[in-house]
């Protein structure tokens, strides 16, 4: 019997394909791909372009302002749906396709899923080169889309019509895999975009699709049950993997039934709320010298769903040095770092069926005490942090307390580079859960305001906060009329400290002197000059409100939340008035130097590290 099949081109057909994708969120069949970011070019407007317009109703298109800020949207949109959607980003050849690169890092780094597709060369090369073509004369079939390579999970070039058969659902299915999330690239070539060939009609077929949910192997549970059953001060660590399995309410039952102290990566952050009775806390170089002291003291770490970066281990001194390590993880490659006793699994399903092993056993009600000082250290610490001194302009922390304060439980934050992750990790006490993101996995400058749009448009309850720096705004703020233009509104918080304050803090606390990172040492005559971020924001749309006193920002954070669109609140903030975090750090001070306080920040380097748990 012959197969059923309808002639259409390449482009058509990806777009068919993607609209046919679904899956279920809260119980409602939805599409999997809910829509797409896209700014068209030569390179994509004319097939992609056409098909997208065609069917705008069932896949609709959302205009970006810049291609890297857009593609970070999509990142953003995936982190607060939790990886039940994903979006896609399209771009043109050439510049379109480069600048979104740095998203695609951004994706990668934090195993978020985004489908970019993005226009290339021809593959007959009969019209080359091509406007915004760069060649390479020894390998003609290299584009830049070949930069994407290092940042995708799943990366290929259509040069046929029949490849997208294949290659569609697999770009599907990593970016559905539990392990292997992240994103995925296809190179769309302007002909192959534009031809015609006898797609299957089954290829266009409605298709439920849900991420997979591994079971742990039997062996490596029981040998984690009896680990953990020998610990005397078992802790906790919870990332982002527990976000993505839904596992919070599960991770809550695990900690309270086994009475283990929980503390919380930057990505894992909300995973249970301040108020529950095991937290205890941010860790790391950007946590509370409290959580810290719990995990210092542990002597099995149980760590769910995180990748261990440098930033949660303190570049791996938090730990005594015989510490024993549970990794479990969706990842085989996390699950065993640092010699972790792995679990491959899902965190949700592992953690019921660890506890299923572990029985009634629980630590000793000490191990649970000792913990909650840990925690009232905490709550004295941020509530000192965030006092109002009567001193303008406020610190971070001060601005931090206000936001919290306004925020409801059905709200949501986020942040990204610079000194904010610090300040929010400690001082943001969560009331909802999977209600934060910092992201920090690729620390990228400007993702603050374009992954606000994202998360905007990905929330359907609540308001969205971001707080970014004045360094982060400048680099990067065309999405705040994206944000106006598209309907999703959020609140944006931009504190002003006129400059990189932050990384002058680590410049001059590492023995150099303070240099091209604050405005007053930059090099030119405009260094007395400075941005009105309250007239800039209201150029390109949004509500605005300049502040000069906490009483003055209290009631701006009233009327953006009463407000119909982005709202935009201006504040001057202490440069130097920074939460300290209680890690260590490790980063390249040079071993030798003319500078004595060089000098002295080496032997302060060299000494920290002899803490240094050895790598695996």
């Amino acid at each position: 019997m012959a197969i059923a099949t309808t002639r259409i081109t390449v482009a058509e057909a990806i777009v068919r394909f993607l609209i046919a994708q679904r899956t279920i969120v809260d119980g409602d069949n939805v599409p999997l791909f809910p829509g797409v970011y896209a700014i068209f070019g030569h390179g994509n407007v004319t097939s992609l372009g056409h098909s997208l317009e065609t069917h705008r109703e069932e896949l609709p298109v959302w205009r970006g302002q810049n291609e890297q800020g857009m593609a970070l949207a999509a990142a953003a949109f995936a982190k607060a749906t939790r990886r039940q959607q994903i979006m896609v980003a399209t771009s043109s050849i050439g510049p379109g396709a480069t600048n979104m690169v740095t998203a695609a890092g951004v994706a990668m780094s934090n195993r978020l899923p985004v489908l970019f597709i993005s226009g290339d060369t021809f593959v007959s090369r009969l019209p080359d080169p091509v406007l915004q073509q760069v060649e390479h004369f020894g390998m003609p079939s290299m584009t830049v889309n070949d930069a994407f390579q290092p940042v995708t999970r799943y990366w290929d070039r259509i040069t046929h019509p029949a490849q997208i058969l294949s290659s569609l659902p697999q770009a599907v299915e990593t970016m559905l895999d539990a392990g292997d999330c992240g994103p995925a690239f296809l190179g769309l070539p302007q002909d192959v975009a534009a031809e015609a060939y006898d797609f299957p009609e089954s290829f266009f077929e409605t298709t439920l699709r849900s991420m997979p949910r591994p079971r742990p192997d039997t062996n490596q549970l029981s040998a984690a049950a009896t680990l953990l059953t020998s610990a005397k001060k078992p802790v906790i660590i919870a990332g982002g993997g527990v976000h993505y399995s839904q596992a919070e309410e599960e991770l809550g039952r695990f900690a309270q039934r086994h009475g283990i102290p929980v503390v919380e990566t930057v990505a894992g952050k909300s995973s249970l709320l301040a108020s529950h009775p095991r937290y205890s806390g941010p860790l790391g170089v950007t946590g509370a010298a409290a959580a810290n002291a719990v995990i210092s003291q542990a002597d099995v770490v149980l760590a769910v769903g995180t990748r261990l970066e440098d930033f949660t281990t303190g570049s791996w001194t938090l730990f005594d040095p015989t510490t024993a390590f549970i990794g479990i993880n969706a990842a085989r490659f996390d699950a065993g770092k640092h010699k972790a006793l792995p679990v491959v699994g899902d965190a949700r399903e592992s953690l019921i069926e660890l506890s299923t092993a572990l029985g009634d056993w629980a630590t000793d009600e000490s191990w649970v005490t000792q913990a909650h000082h840990h925690r009232a250290e905490l709550e004295e610490f941020v509530s000192s942090r965030i006092a109002d001194d009567g001193v303008w302009p406020p610190s971070y922390a001060q601005l931090v307390g206000l936001v919290h304060e306004s925020a409801t439980p059905e709200d949501y934050v986020l942040t990204a580079a610079g000194g904010l992750p610090g300040e929010l990790n400690i001082n943001w006490m969560s009331k909802g859960v999977a209600t934060f993101d910092c992201e920090y996995g690729f620390s990228c400058m400007g993702y603050e305001i374009s992954g606000a749009w994202g998360a905007a448009m990905a929330r359907k309850t609540g308001e969205v906060y971001s707080l970014v720096g004045d360094g982060s705004y400048l680099m990067m703020n065309s999405d705040i009329f994206a944000s106006v233009l598209s309907g999703h509104k959020m609140i944006l918080v931009v504190c002003d400290n006129e400059g990189y304050a932050v990384i002058e803090r680590l410049q001059v606390s590492q023995g150099g002197a303070s240099y091209n990172n604050m405005l007053k040492d930059a090099t030119g005559s405009g260094t007395d000059i400075r941005v009105d971020f309250h007239a800039h924001a209201q150029a390109l749309g949004a509500i605005t409100h300049e502040v000069t006193s906490l009483d003055e920002f209290g009631e701006a954070l009233a009327k953006a939340r009463a407000a119909d669109r982005t709202t935009v609140i201006v504040t001057k903030v202490r440069a130097q008035d920074f939460t300290e975090g209680g890690a260590f750090w490790q980063v390249g001070v040079p071993e030798v130097s003319p500078r004595p306080d060089v000098v002295n920040a080496r032997a302060s380097m060299d000494k920290g590290l002899k803490a240094q748990r050895p790598g695996v």
